[in-house]
């Protein structure tokens, strides 16, 4: 599985690729090459990080899950409470 990239995100990531090069190698790397090399990325490495993520969002989804019955529990039984503080004198 390949990841796409909206275009305007896959040219700054290019030249973060090129300015990595620049300041860190002792070569630079051009703008095609720099293309290849976010698309090998992309196709190796990305489908780890995209399911990481898939795994880390359903992680916390069934934690929210687990605690829907505190939010929207109701207590049983109460409407004769309710009746009778409604008989007391105040």
């Amino acid at each position: 599985m390949t990841l796409e990239i909206p275009r305007e995100a896959r040219q700054q990531a290019i030249a973060s690729i090129e300015r990595y090069f620049n300041e860190h190698m002792e070569e630079r790397i051009g703008n095609i090459a720099a293309g290849a090399l976010l698309g090998f990325f992309l196709e190796e490495v990305g489908p780890l990080i995209y399911n990481q993520a898939v795994a880390d969002v359903q992680e916390r989804l069934q934690a929210r899950i687990n605690e829907i019955d505190i939010e929207v529990h109701e207590e049983p039984f109460l409407y004769w409470q309710k009746y009778e503080k409604a008989k007391k004198p105040r």
